[in-house]
């Protein structure tokens, strides 16, 4: 399945540079100087000044998606039979993107509403995972396999737990989302307390402390997880997953600890946030596939016990 597994594989670098780029653009105050939908200022190219720019590349490389979507349905479509997991990836994915599309414009109507950016956020993360998900299960095997596999006895302590700190991460980045949006990032200048309180004020106090309690709890959970991965039998691609999510959340602590320091600078935010979503996906990969490990094809070892770490 190599040639569903490369165009998953674009349409998911193209995805995740679209995310990033969008996240700049709101960042940079350039997220309305397209004030309508689907055209910017009623122009299909508009005059690329006063920061058009960022918020007409974001859309331009959010339509590109599309003919990339278009090729992985009709790849996928052939080769659905090798595996009972990719039609309903490619549906998920369709769904998601038509929904991504319509919050798009949504958030322009709502002219950036805190409550429309996270919405618009989450859903492209979601976008994402589905589609890093295809790539997984692209590689996960031939069709003599896929049509085989059977499940390991026992329950599979490794994936719950990776997946439960991929939720974690996912809500965490959600709230941080809602604080950047909603100006709340510098409403608690101190640390670990705001303004030298444990007790909160306002609105935005609360929503920031509330952050930064999800993100120590997604520290503990990324711990555990690393220590599920090598007290379980996992593949070696699961571990280094588990690894790597828990170095990818220390750097997202200290961050979100020097963008409070040093009061948001433009660079470090978009550093926080762009982070934050390697997080999630990391620990989302490697809960899959810890998932896609514990489904073995009959006759054969699980990777881990085989010896065949990735």
């Amino acid at each position: 399945m190599k040639l569903l597994r490369t165009t998953a594989l674009a349409a998911d670098v193209v995805a995740l540079m679209t995310l990033v780029l969008g996240s700049w653009t709101r960042i940079n105050g350039a997220g309305l100087t397209c004030p309508d939908w689907p055209l910017c200022r009623g122009r299909l190219i508009p005059s690329l000044t006063d920061g058009t720019l960022w918020e007409w590349a974001h859309r331009l490389l959010a339509f590109s998606v599309a003919p990339l979507l278009v090729a992985l349905i009709v790849v996928g479509w052939t080769q659905r039979h090798r595996s009972p997991l990719i039609g309903p990836l490619l549906g998920f994915i369709v769904a998601l993107f038509f929904l991504q599309v319509f919050l798009g414009a949504e958030t322009v109507r709502l002219a950036n509403s805190p409550t429309s950016v996270v919405a618009h956020w989450a859903t492209a993360m979601a976008l994402i995972a589905a589609l890093s998900a295809t790539v997984a299960v692209a590689g996960a095997g031939d069709a003599g396999d896929a049509l085989r596999r059977r499940p390991t006895e026992g329950f599979n302590v490794p994936t719950v737990v990776l997946g439960a700190t991929a939720a974690l991460a996912f809500v965490t980045m959600c709230i941080g989302a809602y604080v950047s949006s909603s100006g709340a990032g510098l409403a608690c200048l101190s640390i670990p307390g705001c303004a030298g309180n444990v007790v909160v004020y306002t609105s935005g106090q609360l929503v920031q402390m509330v952050h930064r309690a999800a993100a120590a709890v997604t520290l503990v959970a990324a711990a555990t997880a690393l220590a599920v991965s090598w007290t379980y039998p996992c593949a070696r691609r699961v571990r280094l997953a588990a690894g790597l999510g828990v170095a990818l959340v220390s750097v997202q602590i200290v961050l979100g600890l020097l963008n409070v320091t040093l009061h948001l600078p433009t660079q470090l935010r978009e550093a926080h946030a762009f982070n934050a979503a390697l997080v999630f996906l990391v620990f989302f990969l490697a809960a899959l596939f810890a998932a896609l490990d514990a489904f073995v094809p009959a006759g054969k070892q699980p990777a881990a016990e085989s010896g065949l770490g990735l």
